[in-house]
């Protein structure tokens, strides 16, 4: 049993702060992830739409440079743009 939890914000915030105002805790966070804890252990992280909407792209982006390396290399075919 590990004493110790790593938490992966810089603000964490207890589960009974967060439902007696969670619009103030997402004010507060802006941007930024927050840890929710509960019994001082990390159980849930809350981002905004935003944040979360940018960590949607940053693995889309990931799954499409994947997709490049696999092609890297492979058969090309020479167009002119009028053909297109």
């Amino acid at each position: 049993m590990s004493l110790t939890h790593t938490i992966h914000a810089k603000t964490t915030v207890s589960m009974t702060d967060l439902r007696r105002n969670p619009s103030k805790i997402m004010e507060i966070a802006g941007d930024l992830p927050v840890a929710v804890l509960n019994h001082n252990k990390p159980e849930a992280y809350l981002l905004s739409a935003k944040a979360y909407e940018a960590l949607l792209d940053l693995i889309d982006d990931v799954s499409l440079i994947k997709t490049i390396q696999a092609r890297k290399g492979g058969k090309t075919v020479k167009v002119k743009l009028e053909e297109l």
